[in-house]
């Protein structure tokens, strides 16, 4: 039998079995909370106002099988993925015009810690006088996703390697190559932690502007359930939009690690 180089990849077995593990009490969590929330609704509360898991359930599956859930969650994540484009796109283009010049961070960084924790639904009572409410909820989402991304890149920015810099500078690369070879390759992995970040965020914004203006979507679904009694329902929509929350993380997830495989985070990760 032959032993592994320093240069080999790591055995798969044990991650395997780690990942499995993982899995397991995952799933033993799963169903703890599964029998908590039914034995704690069932002893504790009315079924009109609370109703239990094994009543929700049914529930879910016959939304799933209706074109009127498809629809509004359509549209929701329509509006969640039009907000998040405008937010990376954006926030890549002013992080880097930003970071880029030190003078103009330095004096803009001040400005910027400022707006950062301003909520962006304050924006509501103003954009509602002059946009429809499917444009402010994509606004929305923009303007708290861009937060995210500006600062991640800014952060980004701050980690490039100036050695490596000034060692592309003399092979007389420009300052576009530049930018492709050293200075984006530092930035991605931070631009990946912020797609984590800004999926749930943009979700949970998408779902407000169904919730607080009645925009066409899940929130403006659950609100019309709660509103008209239906309380099984409205425990179902929010039970599958808590499943489609937990699958766009994983998408989320699944995309960083294709894309950044070459990073030593990545594989660190992978290993746990």
């Amino acid at each position: 039998m032959t032993t592994p180089g320093h240069g080999d990849p790591p055995a798969r077995l044990p991650v395997g079995g780690r990942w499995g593990h993982r899995q397991l009490l995952g799933a033993v969590g799963l169903a703890g909370a599964a029998v908590t929330y039914e034995l704690l609704s069932r002893a504790f509360f009315s079924p009109l106002h609370v109703p239990p898991l094994t009543a929700v359930v049914p529930e879910a599956v016959d939304l799933l099988t209706g074109a009127r859930f498809w629809t509004a969650t359509g549209r929701t994540l329509l509006a969640a993925v039009q907000g998040l484009l405008i937010a990376v796109v954006v926030g890549i283009l002013v992080g880097f015009a930003i970071g880029s010049v030190p003078w103009l961070l330095r004096v803009t960084s001040s400005t910027l810690d400022f707006l950062r924790p301003v909520p962006s639904i304050v924006l509501i009572p103003v954009l509602i006088l002059v946009l429809d409410v499917g444009q402010i909820t994509v606004l929305l989402v923009a303007v708290s996703c861009f937060w995210v991304v500006l600062f991640q890149v800014l952060y980004g920015l701050r980690e490039v390697d100036q050695v490596a810099v000034d060692t592309a500078r003399s092979f007389r690369l420009g300052r576009l190559g530049r930018i492709v070879h050293v200075t984006w390759p530092t930035v991605l992995p931070y631009l990946g932690t912020a797609l984590r970040l800004i999926v749930s965020v943009a979700l949970a914004l998408a779902l407000t502007g169904g919730l607080v203006m009645g925009a066409a979507g899940l929130g403006e679904l659950i609100w019309s359930s709660q509103e008209s009694g239906e309380s099984t329902g409205m425990y179902a929509l929010v039970l599958l939009t808590g499943g489609i929350g937990v699958v766009l993380d994983l998408l989320a997830r699944l995309a960083e690690r294709r894309l950044l495989h070459w990073h030593v985070a990545t594989r660190r990760e992978w290993a746990r």
